[in-house]
């Protein structure tokens, strides 16, 4: 865009000048007119290799150059189209079959309208986001044409006329002088333009005026691969009319949603679907403590877990108090026919009936109103979460000979219903791991409707199962393309600190390299972000460094590195492998602080009291020499060996006496110890093997601790600094307080069963409390209430300074009133902006006003980087903890091969107790398990059915062999148990050929 303002600016008679209308309201509720001015043109090329007109005509880039054409000269033929021709498609047939266009054997020369380009932003982001990837493949040969500011392609909407149809004729128009403009500047015989629209109405318009135009299904259907991409294409929404019983409740209008939410009828929040009972969901809100309960089917009225809705209370006496049941749809439906949609399903089944009576007698029995949730029902959905998902085909119904037939793909988040999908290679599908996506819930289909996409292989292969698990967490895996290799600096691996202090990089930096630096990471750290120095100054204090990787030196505002990392977000690490956010030639080389190499840095200088005292902090750009890289245990042994005096360890036992004083100040003010124990997986020595060796329980030592309070001390120096200069756009870290009501069950639970007082009035009162939860016989029992209070508090999460009023910056587990993250800018973008940040506060490189970088500025901008942000960091969480359940899966099985017949007997934790079932963790691997009814191993008899009997007040489950009452086994909450731990393929369809760790509880 920004070369066309440049053409202009020097051939004013390339362009002439019409103008837009727009209509907006102010927030005092009036309507204003607004005319905005656009320039027309005539230099904005076709992009044909075949034309011979638009070469000299087209406006040249910032290099004074014409881009490249991208379509080609030799575009394919299909059937109806035997010349060549160029694709040209609409708004809708892109929303419904971006997957198809993604394909990398079809759909080239696609001609992307900006007017299709602008409609699909608007509905879609992150369809937009997949589009503008293709437009920069040099593969699929995407050309975006700004057919809005040509002027014979520019399309005014006229009196009456709906947007849709203007923007239906804006195709149309661009086709035809597509068409006409072609066949006049092209020697050869012209490729055809073909439009691809789903609407009927587009397509009859279109062939009046003598230009091809065929819906995506009918076009696909002429390529060669047309079965497996007919697949891909979601069913024909265009005329579809409800038929047979509508099984829920229409939407309310998008007005009367609006006007309810505004005078407070009708509330408006995120659905979540509950891990343990499918017919359970909740939605939070600002105006109730609790969250909303939604029960049963009918009520969630299509909505899928992730959704945002809005929903409308029910009557005082239809509240209910939360699930005390494990409800399983698999279960619960175990046998239903996807291909009986219209001939016999009623929206909730006899067994779901049956679970949601048990519910409400239940809430009656318990006879305190206190314990019952205000109930819901969901009347719209503002934003649908119809993200790709992963899963396999149930077999019992996969059976098509070929033809074409309908089947449920069970995806492996169980909080997605089931979904229906038509497709001709179900024998072909059954067995894998496959990508699909929901194109549909209409009100007479009792489940969604969607399309297969691709296969990831066979079950529980290893690729198969960690590309559904970066699929299902969203994480970006794919490899870097040219664009962001091409920022890469030309020496690679050579490249080296310059030499000549003169040289321009040096512009600005202080010359650290003959501080005693060291590192301190986990062990096999490559992307070393952070650096340490401690030395005693003459006055009797210490000057203490933080040393951070100067990211921002190699990673520029706005270049395609930069836009690539601010997609990612963060670094995501998996037991095997890193997804890394940048290239690894930057965070493996030459970003990280590598022993014995010199590095540039963005260093903060303390000086300190021997008590810990800050008396000054000062930062600057500066180039280091680490003077080793050590791993925690080696650096603790460092510390330990009193026959090492050296200055690089007497530096390095300063750290840890100062950190030691640092973490008792930040105890004293209120900070939480939150931590909850992790395992390491080792691998097999073998690389080529996918066997594990062992599962150990990560070790926490002092020097854990060392880094991490230098690493907090900088975090918090630097966001004070950076909100001083940016009051608007600081970007900062807040960890809001949560509502008391957050641990109203938790600390509930530890009186009743404990006689514990959790105190949750404060911060600093959290953590005396805690610390009193103690159980002498049984150490574990105050990390494990620590973990279940984590899971009480609301997530950190990245926000701009203008956002929040100051005490609304506090985070609250550090008890910090002001926090961000600087000190990791290798794996997370975040610190990579306040990097810049800083570096501008600072004044690094004489930088003044007139050249800070707008993004700096730009609160709406950083606003939609923080949204993502705190999106990505959460996924990479979860999508880490998801690769440790599955490895853990993988080495147990590899123990039960080398040995069958020994079993593994560990000290299990019961964290919930239900009617039938218990929830457990397990410390020593780092998982928690569902152990049903059957899973508590009692006294066997043939044909014996499992019973219990469940006491919600005392939570306790007591599980018999039925009419062998006085031979079962009482479990309660918060109870020691000895368990054994094994790997089994999971018998679900959603979770076929996925491994879990199954947990027998052996005695209590």
């Amino acid at each position: 865009m920004k070369s066309l303002k440049r053409g202009l600016a020097s051939d004013p008679g390339a362009a002439n000048i019409t103008s837009k209308v727009f209509l907006r309201s102010t927030r005092s509720g009036k309507v204003q007119k607004v005319v905005r001015e656009q320039y027309l043109r005539k230099d904005i090329p076709c992009s044909s290799q075949l034309c011979s007109t638009c070469p000299a005509t087209a406006a040249t880039d910032v290099h004074g150059q014409v881009p490249p054409f991208v379509l080609s000269k030799r575009p394919v033929g299909i059937k109806s189209f035997p010349n060549g021709h160029y694709l040209i498609p609409d708004t809708n047939v892109l929303l419904t079959g971006m997957d198809v266009f993604e394909d990398t054997n079809n759909f080239h020369d696609v001609i992307v309208l900006q007017t299709v380009l602008e409609e699909l932003k608007n509905r879609s982001l992150p369809l937009y986001n997949r589009l503008m990837a293709l437009t920069k493949s040099e593969e699929k040969r995407f050309y975006l044409f700004f057919n809005e500011f040509r002027s014979e392609t520019n399309v005014r909407r006229e009196e009456g006329e709906s947007i849709n149809d203007r923007n239906d004729r804006a195709v149309r128009r661009a086709a035809s002088w597509y068409t006409s403009h072609l066949s006049a500047s092209t020697k050869k015989k012209a490729p055809t333009i073909v439009i691809l629209t789903n609407d009927q109405d587009n397509r009859r318009k279109a062939r009046a005026e003598g230009l091809p135009a065929l819906s995506l299904r009918e076009y696909v259907s002429e390529l060669d691969d047309a079965d497996r991409l007919l697949d891909m294409v979601a069913e024909g929404q265009e005329t579809k009319q409800l038929v047979g019983e509508l099984f829920y409740p229409e939407y309310y209008t998008a007005s009367r949603l609006a006007t309810g939410i505004k005078n407070g009828t009708l509330y408006q929040g995120f659905f979540h679907v509950s891990a343990y009972n499918y017919l359970e969901g909740t939605v939070k809100t600002a105006a109730f403590d609790k969250p909303l309960l939604i029960l049963g089917r009918e009520s969630s009225n299509r909505s899928v877990s992730g959704d945002i809705v809005v929903v409308e209370m029910l009557p005082k006496d239809q509240w209910r108090t939360a699930s005390s049941k494990v409800v399983d749809e698999e279960e619960v439906n175990a046998n239903e026919n996807a291909e009986n949609e219209e001939t016999g399903d009623v929206v909730v089944t006899e067994a779901e009936r049956e679970a949601l009576q048990a519910e409400a007698r239940d809430a009656q029995s318990a006879g305190s109103e206190s314990k019952a949730q205000p109930t819901a029902r969901v009347v719209g959905v503002t934003r649908r979460n119809w993200r790709q998902f992963v899963g396999t085909i149930d077999s019992k119904a996969a059976i098509s000979g070929g033809r074409q037939t309908t089947v449920f793909l069970m995806p492996m988040d169980k909080r997605i219903p089931k979904v229906r999908i038509r497709t001709r290679q179900a024998d072909e599908l059954v067995g894998k791991r496959l990508l699909a996506t929901i194109d549909a819930w209409d009100r007479d289909s009792r489940y969604p409707i969607g399309h297969y996409i691709r296969s990831l292989g066979e079950l529980e292969t290893k690729e198969a199962e960690t590309e559904a698990l970066l699929l299902e967490h969203d994480v970006q895996y794919r490899p870097f393309p040219k664009a962001v290799l091409d920022c890469l600096p030309a020496e690679g691996h050579n490249w080296k600190v310059p030499q000549a202090l003169d040289d321009p990089g040096w512009k600005g930096r202080k010359d650290l390299r003959e501080l005693l630096v060291c590192s301190i990471d986990p062990p096999g750290c490559q992307d070393i972000d952070d650096a340490l120095h401690a030395r005693q100054l003459p006055n009797g204090n210490f000057e203490v460094g933080v040393h951070i990787a100067d990211v921002s030196h190699f990673v520029r505002p706005s270049n395609a590195m930069d836009a690539e990392a601010t997609a990612r977000g963060t670094t995501v690490y998996l037991v095997d492998k890193r997804i890394d956010m940048l290239p690894s030639l930057l965070g493996t080389d030459l970003c990280s602080l590598k022993p014995h190499i010199e590095r540039f840095a963005f260093s903060i200088l303390w000086e300190l009291t021997p008590d810990a005292d800050v008396v000054s902090a000062s930062f600057t750009k500066s180039v280091i020499y680490s003077r080793e890289g050590f791993s925690y245990e080696q650096a603790q042994k460092r510390i330990d060996d009193k026959s090492a005096t050296d200055d690089l360890t007497q530096g390095m036992r300063t750290l840890l006496s100062l950190s030691q004083k640092l973490q008792a100040k930040r105890m004293a003010a209120g900070a939480l110890n939150l931590s909850s124990p992790e395992v390491r997986i080792e691998a097999d020595s073998d690389e080529t093997s996918d066997a594990l060796a062992d599962i150990k329980t990560k070790a926490s030592l002092a020097t854990n601790s060392l880094v991490e309070e230098f690493m907090l001390l900088a975090n918090t120096t630097v966001a004070r600094k950076i909100q001083g200069v940016f009051p608007q756009t600081a970007l900062l870290r807040r960890h809001a307080d949560p509502p008391a009501s957050n641990f109203a069950e938790l600390s509930d639970q530890l009186k009743r069963m404990r006689g514990f007082e959790l105190d949750v009035s404060s911060s600093k009162a959290l953590a005396e409390s805690l610390d009193k939860c103690v159980d002498p016989a049984h150490p574990f029992f105050n990390t494990l209430i620590r973990i279940m209070a984590t899971r009480c508090m609301t997530s950190a999460e990245y926000f701009c300074s203008g956002e929040h009023a100051e005490p609304e910056f506090r985070h609250y587990g550090l008890a910090s009133d002001i926090y961000t993250h600087f000190t990791s800018p290798i794996r997370r973008y975040a610190d990579l902006l306040v990097h810049r940040q800083l570096a501008y506060a600072i004044q690094y490189d004489g930088q003044g006003s007139e050249r800070v970088d707008e993004g700096l500025r730009n609160k709406s901008k950083l606003d939609k980087v923080c949204a993502n942000l705190n999106f990505r960091h959460r996924n990479a969480q979860m999508a880490g903890r998801a690769s440790i359940e599955y490895y853990v899966g993988q080495a147990l099985k590899a123990r039960g091969e080398k040995a069958p017949n020994k079993k593994i007997e560990v000290e299990g934790y019961v964290m919930r107790v239900f009617e039938n079932g218990i929830v457990v963790f397990v410390p020593q691997f780092g998982v928690e398990g569902l152990v049903r009814l059957e899973d508590f191993e009692l006294r066997k008899e043939v044909g014996a059915t499992r019973e219990s009997e469940y006491d919600a007040d005392a939570h306790t489950l007591t599980v018999f062999e039925k009419d062998q009452l006085s031979d079962g086994v009482k479990v309660e909450l918060f109870q020691q148990l000895k368990v054994r731990v094994s790997s089994e393929e999971k018998g679900g369809i959603r979770e076929k050929g996925k491994r879990r760790v199954r947990i027998v509880v052996i005695s209590s």
